[in-house]
């Protein structure tokens, strides 16, 4: 289970990296979901169910629909 982990928490630092470094907003925004999946998946490992329902629900779900209705109303500028 600890391999499992160390998988997951590198996992979720490379997503993390490639959410930073992505131009297109919504590809990051959906990157950054991953990583809230992905942290809801170790709370499920630590045995916290209640924690892990609530990243799921809130830090994946409604935070990534917000985002991507924000940047889908912002206007798009190329440099």
């Amino acid at each position: 289970m600890i391999y499992v982990a160390w998988v997951l928490i590198i996992f979720m630092i490379a997503l993390s990296i490639l959410a930073i470094e992505l131009k297109n907003l919504i590809a990051a925004v959906v990157a950054m979901g991953a990583v809230s999946l992905i942290i809801s998946v170790l709370f499920l490992l630590l045995q916290a169910p209640d924690v892990a329902m609530a990243e799921a629900s809130i830090g994946a779900a409604l935070t990534m629909i917000i985002y991507v209705i924000g940047v889908r109303q912002t206007e798009r500028r190329e440099e």
